[in-house]
């Protein structure tokens, strides 16, 4: 997996591309929402439009991203996931979990940025 960090005003996105999987994906993720977290960033978007593919572990590791980022008072939410991811959060029953956005401009106002 790959994964890119950008920002669009105080909102940073994290644009994941490849497999959201055990191993690598996941530590991945996790570490780049630590880091956020430790620099006191409290808009998060995770933005799943070219991730073809998550298993238990990277499921599991969007929920614990969740949960670190609600214990340092930060939103953390998802945008544009594709038709296969969005199927397997809803077996899952997390799709209430996340707030979920298929615009980016979207996505930032609801954090309550300009």
């Amino acid at each position: 997996m790959h994964l890119e960090v950008r920002q669009n005003q105080d909102v940073v996105i994290l644009d994941l591309k490849g497999k959201l999987t055990a191993g690598f994906g996941d530590q991945l993720l996790r570490e780049a929402i630590d880091e956020l977290l430790a620099e006191n960033k409290h808009h998060i978007v995770i933005n799943l439009s070219q991730v073809a593919f998550l298993d238990s572990a990277g499921l599991g590791e969007l929920v614990a991203g969740l949960r670190t980022a609600r214990r340092f008072g930060a939103e953390l939410k998802l945008l544009k996931v594709s038709g296969r991811v969005y199927s397997t959060l809803d077996m899952a029953r997390l799709l209430p979990t996340f707030e979920i956005y298929d615009d980016e401009a979207e996505a930032v106002r609801s954090f309550g940025a300009a």
